[in-house]
């Protein structure tokens, strides 16, 4: 066991400065950092990979700088993996105290801010979210071809960036359907 430390060791160089790795090495380091990355992000919390909040993605931004360091030889091997493990582990402890104590939660992940309600575009939350009135338009067809602010109930930005739709009940119903010489007639109403 030993002696596959110490080979280990010579190949993998885990206190080398970087710039005497050969491209060998640093395909090892590299090799070796992915797997950490994986088995840290799956003993962790893997949600800071999908749709996120500023908290996750400086996570993941934080991690990657630390195991690239890794990789080039430019911080010892074994003390930055300790630090990349020792960042999953805050963010994991933060996201659950975010999920167990309510005044938490929104002081590290942010709040969401109402942008449309009962149909009218609220001007002031705009300015201050920095969203001017053509990005909410596109944001209104990406979600659903919607045309009008009017559509719709109401409008968040999201902790995590994106637009979140209500939409109105239309109030849609059949009233009467009569068929007569082969024609079919339908009464409904459209109400909001």
């Amino acid at each position: 066991m030993e002696m596959i430390l110490d080979y280990m060791e010579s190949w993998l160089r885990p206190d080398s400065g970087g710039f005497d790795l050969s491209p060998l090495q640093m395909m090892l380091r590299a090799a070796l950092i992915y797997g950490v990355a994986i088995v840290l992000v799956r003993l962790g919390n893997k949600r800071f990979m999908g749709r996120n909040t500023a908290f996750d993605l400086i996570l993941g931004i934080i991690l990657g700088s630390v195991l690239s360091r890794a990789i080039t030889g430019q911080s010892p091997l074994y003390p930055t993996i300790a630090a990349g493990a020792t960042l999953m582990a805050m963010h994991w402890v933060m996201a659950a105290i975010a999920t167990r104590v309510d005044w938490f939660g929104p002081l590290i992940k942010g709040c969401p801010r109402l942008l449309i309600k009962d149909g009218e575009i609220q001007k002031d939350a705009l300015r201050k979210c920095n969203i001017g009135g053509e990005d909410l338009q596109e944001a209104l067809r990406q979600k659903g071809s919607i045309r009008k602010p009017d559509e719709v109930q109401v409008a968040y930005l999201e902790r995590s960036g994106d637009i979140s739709l209500v939409m109105k009940d239309k109030n849609t119903r059949i009233l009467d359907v009569h068929v007569e010489d082969g024609v079919q007639t339908v009464r409904i109403h459209i109400g909001s």
